[in-house]
Parts: structure tokens; C-alpha cells; sequence
């Protein structure tokens, strides 16, 4: 039998302004406790193992690498979306102009 692998979850902050910062990561029991805090602020939770594999390689409070730029601000934008957010100089659109991102339950 194959143990199964640890749940993850990170969290990134994002200002408006500077490069998305990893602000939490943790396995398990932390990684459940950032999932509850999230929920509790009504922030969007985006699953994929993959790119919570590569994000927790990240030191807390280091930026995003370059190679993920789109793939967060898609993320970003989206959740904004979410949220009925757009930033300065954008209208709001009546429908997302992005595709529901989606991966494999971690």
C-alpha cells in the first residue's frame, strides 16, 4: 500500500502593485488551517497540486518567479472576478473573460 501524499496549501499576497509574495505554505494540518482562514475570508481557493508543488519551493515572502507571472495573474484575475474587483482604469465585464481554471484535488 502507498502512503498518500500530504495535503498542501500556500497563500499568496498580492498588492496591486508589487510581484505576488508566498505569505503560508504547510502540509496537513497547517495546510488545513490555511484553507479554514481562507474560507473565513470568503478568499477564492484555486486547487492544483502541481503548481502547489512548485510554489512551495518558496521561502515565505519570496515573489513569484518570473516563469509563473500569467499563470498567477490569471489566477488573480479571476479570483477578482470572484470577488467583483477589476483594477483602476478597467470596467467590469457581465461575463469572465477567462476560462475556469481547474487541476487535479490535491
Amino acid at each position: 500500500m502507498t502512503a498518500k501524499p500530504p495535503r498542501q496549501a500556500i497563500a499568496l499576497t498580492y498588492d496591486g502593485v508589487n510581484t505576488p509574495s508566498l505569505s503560508a505554505k504547510g502540509d496537513d494540518e497547517l495546510a488545513e488551517a490555511i484553507l479554514a482562514i481562507a474560507r473565513e475570508h470568503e478568499v477564492p481557493i484555486y486547487e492544483n497540486a502541481e503548481l502547489v508543488k512548485l510554489l512551495a519551493r518558496l521561502e515565505l515572502g519570496d515573489a513569484i518567479p518570473e516563469a509563473l507571472y500569467r499563470t498567477i495573474a490569471e489566477i488573480i484575475a479571476f479570483a477578482w472576478y470572484l470577488k467583483g474587483k477589476c483594477p483602476p482604469g478597467f470596467e467590469q465585464q457581465a461575463e469572465p473573460s477567462l476560462p475556469l481554471l481547474g487541476g487535479p484535488e490535491s
